[in-house]
């Protein structure tokens, strides 16, 4: 059976909360032609920095998190800003906001939707050779983070005990994993 895409007959906003929108597609099954009314929420797109200094750390960052109410350890990263297309530019601006650490030769080494059963955004892995303190934190009025060094060869351990468990952190290392074995994104 060959799986098609739902036609969309109709789509309507439910609900703007500030960092999402919510809206409402009504579809069609092409298998059965039923109609379904489907929910949707539409965020800007999403990067995750992977950083690494030259003595093979990892830069990190511990933050608490609301929806888990826990604290984590995680690589940098955020929403691009309205302005940003490139997800490399707004990788560095994360990287460079939230650990005050700078590189060379940002490139993106994977793509992922968030969450393709309910977002529409996706989230960027950037890779950052030879990252260096080089600028104090910029911290937005709802950060608090602490900077964390990680060598690269302890973050399997670090899944492997939960002490990293945010999903899209676990996908970008996932990414950052294939690239240091030479596994390079189409």
């Amino acid at each position: 059976m060959e799986i098609r895409p739902w036609p969309k007959l109709g789509s309507r906003p439910s609900g703007d909360f500030r960092i999402f929108t919510l809206r409402s597609d009504l579809k069609v099954n092409p298998r059965t032609g039923r109609q379904h009314d489907f929910y949707v929420i539409d965020c800007v797109n999403w990067v995750n920095a992977c950083a690494v200094t030259p003595d093979g750390q990892l830069v990190m960052v511990e933050q608490y998190r609301h929806g888990s109410d826990t604290i984590e350890l995680e690589v940098p990263g955020g929403m691009l800003d309205a302005h940003e297309t490139d997800p490399v530019a707004g990788a560095v601006r994360e990287l460079r906001e939230e650990t005050g650490f700078t590189g060379r030769d940002p490139r993106v080494i994977g793509e992922m939707f968030p969450n393709a059963a309910i977002m529409s955004n996706r989230c960027h892995t950037v890779v950052v050779e030879d990252a260096r303190l080089t600028h104090p934190l910029e911290l937005d009025h709802g950060e608090d983070i602490a900077v964390r060094l990680v060598p690269v060869d302890e973050v399997p351990r670090l899944v492997a005990s939960g002490r990293i468990r945010h999903a899209i952190v676990l996908a970008a290392l996932h990414h950052f994993d294939l690239w240091r074995r030479g596994i390079r994104a189409a």
